[in-house]
């Protein structure tokens, strides 16, 4: 719930908004989010008393934090519960049926992403998707938000090292959806189905203007050439992006020398994090 100069309003069943992937979102959909994200780094984003009720594990780190401090700006109440809660004979379209009658929406950080899918088929108050084992639709945009400062995302030639995961499929998303130019470099068995490919990483650098990696998980072996080092970022086109998916460990994914290279993002870029975690709850709230 959210309230304005005529009093409290709720959105109509019929129009819940969910953010649980980038597959059916186009390119007028990251635009609307955007000038949100503009408006709410400018603080001119309109209050709204209510309570985000959130799934985090004590893991998480700046997706909460971003999450948790966007909801405080907005004027909205957090109330933080370990995702395990959600783990429960008891149905979610039930949970999330209780949960709006004082919850204004649901961010939720949980392994399966059907845990998810289960509180939106009720319909009931809006889930927000803080991370799942199949995608992460709101770091992604995060870091188009913060190229987009600068230059055209949609030129951008994009670069995935990695095998096929939550972060790599989240970044497919959004090139089928935005129209990206997106390709992945891995070894043929752990690639994601469909995404363009480069096996030879060497190759594949020549011609990326943004780098992404995720922590190669159980491959760690099969990765274990893949690592993007200070050489290879120097092969790319000037003004190469490097921005590795954190937590990234220097030495596993990226070499201590490419952390200190002149294409390394990461830190500027998730200082964009606070800003679209509030346009993604302005959005689905539709405030």
């Amino acid at each position: 719930m959210w309230t304005d100069e005529n009093g409290p309003a709720l959105l109509p069943v019929s129009e819940v908004r969910h953010l649980l992937t980038l597959t059916d979102w186009s390119r007028d959909d990251l635009k609307d989010l955007y000038l949100r994200a503009d408006l709410c780094r400018q603080e001119h984003q309109s209050r709204v008393d209510g309570v985000a009720v959130m799934f985090f594990p004590t893991s998480s780190l700046r997706t909460r934090v971003s999450f948790e401090r966007a909801a405080v700006e907005m004027g909205l109440q957090s109330i933080v519960f370990p995702p395990e809660t959600l783990d429960k004979s008891e149905d979610l379209r039930d949970v999330a049926g209780y949960l709006a009658s004082w919850a204004s929406l649901i961010v939720v950080r949980h392994p399966d992403i059907a845990v998810l899918e289960r509180l939106a088929e009720a319909d009931t108050v809006p889930v927000v998707n803080a991370m799942t084992d199949a995608n992460h639709p709101c770091e992604v945009l995060s870091d188009l938000y913060a190229l987009s400062q600068d230059t055209n995302i949609f030129a951008l030639r994009f670069l995935f090292v990695g095998a096929d995961g939550n972060i790599a499929r989240a970044w497919w998303e959004a090139s089928r959806a935005f129209g990206l130019d997106i390709r992945q470099s891995c070894p043929r068995e752990l690639r994601v189905p469909d995404m363009p490919w480069n096996e030879d990483l060497s190759d594949a650098m020549t011609t990326a203007d943004v780098v992404i990696t995720d922590g190669p998980g159980i491959h760690a072996d099969a990765l274990a050439s893949y690592i993007v080092t200070q050489k290879l970022l120097d092969t790319a086109p000037v003004g190469v992006r490097f921005a590795p998916c954190p937590p990234f460990i220097r030495g596993r994914e990226a070499s201590a020398d490419a952390i200190a290279h002149p294409a390394f993002v990461g830190y500027e870029f998730k200082r964009y994090l606070k800003p679209v975690q509030q346009a993604v709850m302005s959005w689905v709230l539709d405030a």
